[in-house]
């Protein structure tokens, strides 16, 4: 206690000077603890907007069915004996995926189109809206629901018409028009870009695959209490991927991002870092005297180094208290406020939003606060060890070796 004492009142001896480096590791510790926030922020906004607009918590495929590959969608169709007791509950959407080709203003656009129940409530698509026809054009036109990216892309609004061609189960192409009865708004660009939204007994019916389907999405009590639960399995010959396996490919866009923001964190300590750096080797170098009038008096060089190590690390936790006051704030602003992004950035193909609310999380702050007293107290330790070295009547004539 003596000891900390003794390093605390030299420490505020140095007067701006210490607060010129607690105010820097204050900066440091801040941002460090923003951008981490952004970071986590994100990757719950991406994975919460994913699971209600496309993947529920789970989903149970045909066995050649490739999201990635559209080539397989002409064969990824089944009748699954289950279907009657996975659809109890409302826990299940089936959904028919088949390639096909729209012709909007005179283009011709290749597209994904995918028929849905539009009663269903499990998923955040406005399905309903497929039952929102006129009633004197009804059984003319074939309902469909867009995205606004696709909208966009295609020059469409609500209420347009144009003319969609598909290939039927037996491989003969058909044509039909169909009708936009709503364009939607999401963060998930993978249930909107190229995708038409259908009735799933039209989808059926005008391809010929009579009951169906491609995929199921599931709700979270079933995929938390059915026989596969958690973990990749086969059931009735179709495959269940779980939803640590559907969020893989943002959990690695996210890990990539991790490593941009460690560098940034990296660099930021580094600068209030070395401002304690030079401190402490100012410090050992003009008070020589003083050190080897605590040798002469009786104190170990243990203790002496002592000293100066906990004075540099003193300025850490002056530097979290100084963050702390003006951090919080300023953070829960942020949170509060979000992060606007700019219009085009829902062009990148990710699960974002208009703007991102930062996430702060007591294991990511509890960490960034050792990280920062750990380094400190490395670094002032370093230039303290010459101390080691002194002798102590040289010392006292301020005589460094």
């Amino acid at each position: 206690m003596l000891t900390f004492k003794l390093s605390f009142k030299n420490l505020m001896g140095n007067g701006k000077r210490t607060w010129l480096n607690v105010s820097v590791l204050s900066i440091a510790f801040v941002a460090i603890v923003f951008f981490n926030g952004l970071l986590d922020g994100w990757n719950k906004q991406a994975k919460t907007d994913t699971i209600a607009w496309e993947t529920g918590y789970g989903r149970l495929s045909h066995p050649l069915y490739d999201p990635y590959d559209p080539y397989t969608f002409s064969d990824a169709h089944g009748i699954p004996g289950f279907q009657k007791e996975i659809l109890v509950g409302g826990q299940a959407v089936p959904v028919l995926v088949t390639q096909a080709s729209a012709y909007p203003n005179g283009r011709l656009i290749n597209i994904v189109l995918k028929g849905i129940d539009p009663a269903q409530s499990l998923l955040e698509l406005p399905s309903r809206w497929l039952d929102s026809l006129p009633e004197e054009i009804r059984g003319t036109t074939i309902p469909a629901i867009i995205g606004q990216r696709m909208a966009r892309s295609a020059g469409l609004k609500t209420g347009d018409r144009m003319v969609i061609r598909w290939r039927d189960v037996n491989g003969i192409f058909d044509a039909r028009e169909v009708t936009v009865t709503g364009i939607f708004k999401t963060n998930v660009p993978t249930v909107d870009v190229k995708q038409f939204w259908i009735p799933l007994e039209t989808l059926r019916e005008i391809t010929g695959m009579y009951g169906e389907i491609t995929y199921f999405a599931l709700g979270e009590e079933l995929a938390g209490s059915s026989p596969w639960t958690g973990n990749e399995a086969w059931y009735g010959g179709w495959f269940y991927t779980p939803l640590d396996t559907l969020m893989k490919d943002i959990e690695t866009l996210m890990e990539a991002k991790k490593g941009g923001t460690m560098i940034i964190s990296f660099l930021l300590l580094c600068i209030a870092l070395l401002a304690i750096f030079d401190t402490q080797v100012l410090s050992i170098f003009r008070r020589q005297k003083e050190i080897g009038t605590y040798m002469a008096l009786g104190m170990t060089r243990v203790k002496v180094i002592t000293v100066f190590t906990i004075e540099g690390a003193i300025h850490a936790l002056l530097a979290i208290l100084l963050g702390t006051l003006w951090g919080v704030p300023v953070l829960a602003w942020i949170h509060y406020a979000g992060i606007p992004l700019p219009e085009m950035s829902d062009q990148a193909g990710l699960a974002i939003g208009e703007k991102i609310i930062p996430v702060y999380s007591m294991t990511m702050i509890l960490a960034t606060v050792l990280l920062v007293v750990i380094t400190s107290f490395i670094v002032s330790y370093i230039p303290a060890r010459k101390i080691a070295k002194m002798q102590p009547t040289r010392a006292l004539k301020g005589k460094l070796l």
